[in-house]
């Protein structure tokens, strides 16, 4: 009897957090965040800050620009973007133009969450490609550089952070906690939306680059950028100078266009079937589906990111059933890839 009682009395003490971890992404207030003047979107906790500057990094200036919401006591979310050096084939590799972001990132990044002083630590967790921007996946941590044991030292924070290279910019996709949270993790990381890069035209790609000269920091340099070893770079970072080409090439045929969350841009849009045996089994909650709808406003390709699992063919079925008017830029009918939700409840 008193160990029945001793179990009972632990399970009261442990709900509470229980409760509270299966809570977390059903408590947040989600928005589409696509700033002017950036080319993503994705979803973020209401009250987001943004920051945007220049930074001098290895010899030259960057152009930075953080997007953050940080929970009280809670997690972090983030988005990093970053330009300023131009892809350029010709005089670098796509590696290591990446490299060299990445690093900057590392530096860069820790004081906007941590003021008082932090230091970074990325370890590569394997290459990733969305839309066709190369891009890696980290596991990050952040801790404060006070030392443990002092007043002012604040609780590590790790996590995992996505980053990609456009053609034009490089962008940190972050998620840090003090706990793991797997689903509010996919969530936010899933959300995160760029165009399709597309390939230059044979006419573009025919034409000779302009003489550049590009400065390679030599491995001893004791100006190099610190901790691209710790950012898993294998090639050193380059330096390209200012008088790069234009990077934008003429492309055969516009990629697809970010389109945050088209449920309120739906022609139409069905609520997909609640399967009876799911709902009896107490299965609910969003489903975040994303999709791409062609120049012809039709839904071509569906997949589910994050939800409940039961529910996901279910809401792909209705999300492949929609219809959006044609999207136009410049007067030309162009792609979307965007995210529709569907909210199952009991």
């Amino acid at each position: 009897m008193k160990y029945s009682a001793l179990k009972v009395s632990l399970l009261l003490l442990a709900l509470p957090s229980l409760l509270s971890a299966q809570s977390a992404v059903k408590t947040i207030e989600w928005e589409t965040l696509s700033p002017e003047g950036e080319n993503f979107s994705v979803q973020m906790p209401k009250g987001s800050s943004a920051q945007s500057g220049k930074e001098t990094y290895h010899k030259f200036e960057l152009n930075t620009s953080t997007y953050i919401s940080q929970l009280p006591g809670g997690p972090v979310f983030a988005v990093v973007a970053l330009s300023g050096i131009k892809s350029n084939p010709a005089m670098y590799s796509e590696s290591e133009r990446l490299n060299s972001y990445v690093d900057a990132f590392k530096n860069l990044f820790p004081p906007k969450i941590r003021p008082k002083g932090a230091v970074a630590r990325l370890t590569l967790v394997g290459d990733k490609v969305l839309q066709g921007n190369p891009g890696r996946e980290y596991r990050l941590t952040v801790r404060s550089s006070t030392p443990a044991n002092t007043p002012a030292s604040e609780p590590e924070l790790s996590g995992t952070a996505h980053v990609f290279a456009t053609r034009k910019r490089f962008y940190a996709v972050v998620f840090l906690n003090n706990k793991k949270d797997d689903e509010l993790q996919e969530q936010f990381l899933s959300s995160f939306l760029i165009p399709e890069r597309t390939l230059p035209s044979a006419t573009a790609a025919a034409q000779p680059a302009p003489e550049q000269q590009v400065q390679r920091a030599p491995s001893d340099n004791r100006d190099a950028p610190a901790g691209a070893a710790d950012a898993t770079a294998a090639e050193t970072p380059v330096t390209p100078n200012a008088g790069e080409a234009n990077d934008a090439p003429h492309s055969r045929k516009r990629g697809p266009i970010s389109g945050g969350v088209l449920n309120g841009k739906a022609l139409y849009l069905p609520q997909p079937e609640y399967p009876a045996a799911v709902k009896a089994a107490g299965t609910a909650g969003t489903v975040v589906v994303r999709i791409t709808i062609d120049e012809q406003g039709n839904v071509i390709s569906a997949a589910a990111v994050s939800g409940p699992p039961a529910l996901h063919q279910v809401s792909i079925n209705a999300a492949l059933q929609a219809k959006f008017s044609p999207t136009l830029l410049v007067g030309e009918p162009v792609q979307v890839i965007g995210i529709v939700t569907f909210n199952f409840v009991r």
